[in-house]
């Protein structure tokens, strides 16, 4: 083996492993978090977990990806560890699909369907598609990341096929075929090949790198079978390395990854060798080939799992033993706000994560509005505290989510993905600063109760009402950002005027009653305190409905997007206004007639 012969053996290795990362790149961005989602959700029944666990490795083409995720879903308390022993047994499986993919490379006929099978027939018309995808279609389209998908596979195979004619000529060194017979040692081999899988951290990639040695003819069964058992050992570094630092049970999950690959290989190898002393398998001599080791590395994955799967509640406890402690007592409130920055590697999941912890956000904002305006006329002091705890946790979500979209936004995200991060990003600090308001409103009747104070009947009437239209817009305003309803967003402008003219109204009625002697001052100044928190709820709700409105429809001008108004959308918001108006009477008379119209 010569200069160009090792130059050529570096860049068909440099290929296939940029092909491999491009091709899996594609394919989880074409998945879009949908994977990932599936993976979150149905995971209750160990058996699926297993199935799940195979289909989301085939598909992204990487078990050491999957691992990962499945120790961030741990680490962030959105799945069980014994919901992960499943999908880590799973993508075991999964990731044999790619060395079954590059043993296309070893296929020998001289027909015409045979030689369309090789690689080196469809791969360029795959590159060519794939480049002219990539290049006329728009930024971050479903039809780039298909071309990059094509081209990642186009290249991983051309990379193949460069590093197996660059050692074809090793078939005739003896110093290459005294190191591969020095391979069949069984600890020597297994060795190399957790170590090899180690450095490059895929397994995926370190069998394919043995797929192309066995062009040279060199490569024999005795010594690729103790390679393939070590590769399965040395792809769990990927996620040892990702649990440091993380929970207990995070770190737990990488050990049952460890142990599963670990006990799976030890059980293989004695099995194996111990029925070779007495049976003597032939085909231990024989030349290695491209299919025999994908067929090598599946039998194997698949038989660890259906051995070791009865016994996955042991794999559990011994992870458990291995790293000790009561995982319950640690804070959940915390782990509840917290989103693993391992999925930054994954931006379609994480920003789908980020998605579901916004609404997490605005519904306890909601609640705390419920709770806050009910106890302005039910004093309890649970609920006063409750809302303050509900504070707590919103500034919790702003500051996780606001530091996360941030760090997020410096990845490749979709148009979509990117529109709901502004939305997101424009509306948690609105959220937030609800939940101030919801603490001060709280505050106020916590006021109130201690002074041993009252609302006269008709101040109760009108707080009745305001409360009434400020939980509605509450309401409607969390529906449409959990469920991103751009035009439903366009009724909570209206019913923000509503409140504005009710707090007019009931301001011009407490002067008046004050001026009567029937109402107090120092009540008017808390009236007035519960007053400016309200209308600026609503003021909020008002902004984030906006934010979603302006973005979606590429209209960054929140400010003028009301007085853009045509003529007949004029008309249209203030026929809704006066409509919405009857719905909050502030007067005994109004009340009785509309009680009467229901």
């Amino acid at each position: 083996m010569d200069i160009f012969s090792l130059l050529n053996m570096i860049g068909g290795l440099s290929l296939f492993l940029y092909g491999m990362s491009v091709m899996g790149d594609g394919l989880s961005k074409m998945a879009g978090g949908k994977l990932e989602t599936i993976l979150e959700t149905l995971t209750k029944k160990r058996i699926f977990a297993v199935l799940l666990g195979a289909g989301v490795t085939a598909v992204i083409q990487s078990s050491s990806a999957t691992t990962v995720m499945v120790v961030g879903f741990v680490n962030s308390g959105i799945m069980k560890l014994s919901q992960a022993v499943g999908i880590i047994m799973g993508a075991n499986i999964g990731t044999t699909i790619t060395s079954w993919m590059l043993s296309l490379t070893g296929i020998q006929g001289s027909t015409i369907w045979l030689r369309l099978l090789k690689p080196s027939s469809f791969s360029p018309i795959l590159a060519a598609v794939g480049i002219i995808f990539l290049m006329t279609s728009k930024d971050e389209s479903k039809k780039k990341d298909v071309g990059g998908i094509l081209l990642g596979f186009a290249v991983l195979m051309f990379g193949m096929e460069t590093m197996s004619g660059a050692v074809s000529g090793l078939a005739d060194n003896p110093s290459f075929t005294q190191i591969m017979t020095a391979f069949r040692n069984p600890i020597l081999g297994m060795i190399v090949g957790a170590l090899l899988t180690a450095i490059i951290q895929s397994s995926s990639a370190s069998v394919g790198i043995l797929q192309a040695l066995c062009a040279t003819g060199a490569v024999h069964y005795s010594a690729a079978l103790p390679i393939i058992m070590g590769q399965n050992i040395g792809t769990c570094v990927t996620s040892l390395i990702s649990s440091i630092g993380a929970s207990r049970n995070a770190r737990r999950t990488a050990m049952i990854h460890l142990y599963f690959n670990l006990i799976g290989t030890i059980l293989f190898m004695v099995g194996f060798y111990s029925i070779n002393a007495f049976v003597d398998f032939t085909f231990l001599g024989q030349s290695a080939n491209a299919a025999g080791i994908a067929l090598v590395h599946s039998l194997f994955n698949i038989g660890a799992t259906i051995c070791l799967f009865p016994l996955s509640d042991g794999l559990v406890k011994l992870a458990e033993l291995t790293i000790p402690g009561n995982n319950e007592k640690e804070a959940v409130e915390e782990m509840d706000v917290y989103i693993d920055e391992r999925f930054l590697e994954s931006p379609a999941f994480a920003m789908e994560l980020c998605r579901a912890k916004a609404r997490e956000m605005a519904e306890l904002v909601q609640k705390s509005m419920e709770l806050a305006t009910e106890v302005l006329l039910n004093y309890t002091s649970d609920s006063v505290e409750e809302v303050a705890r509900l504070e707590s946790m919103v500034d919790k979500y702003e500051d996780v989510l606001g530091s996360y979209l941030v760090k997020l936004s410096s990845k490749n995200i979709s148009v979509e993905d990117s529109r709901s991060m502004s939305v997101i990003l424009h509306s948690i600090s609105d959220f937030e600063r609800i939940s101030d308001h919801a603490l001060d409103i709280s505050k106020s009747a916590k006021e109130i109760h201690k002074r041993e104070l009252s609302f006269s009947k008709p101040a109760r009437r009108e707080i009745v009402a305001i409360n009434n239209a400020v939980m509605d817009i509450c309401t409607l305003t969390v529906d449409v950002f959990c469920n991103d309803n751009n035009e439903k967003a366009t009724h909570v402008e209206p019913l923000e005027e509503v409140i504005d003219t009710l707090t007019k109204q009931i301001k011009e009625n407490h002067i008046k009653r004050l001026k009567k002697g029937k109402c107090s001052i120092e009540m008017g100044f808390i009236l007035e305190d519960i007053l400016t928190g309200l209308e600026r709820v609503s003021d909020h709700c008002s902004n984030i409905a906006l934010e979603l409105i302006t973005i979606y429809d590429n209209d960054y001008s929140t400010h003028g997007y009301y007085k853009n108004f045509s003529d007949e959308e004029r008309v249209s918001f203030y026929t809704e206004y006066e409509k919405l108006l009857k719905n909050y009477p502030l007067r005994k008379k109004e009340i009785k007639k509309l009680e009467k119209a229901e």
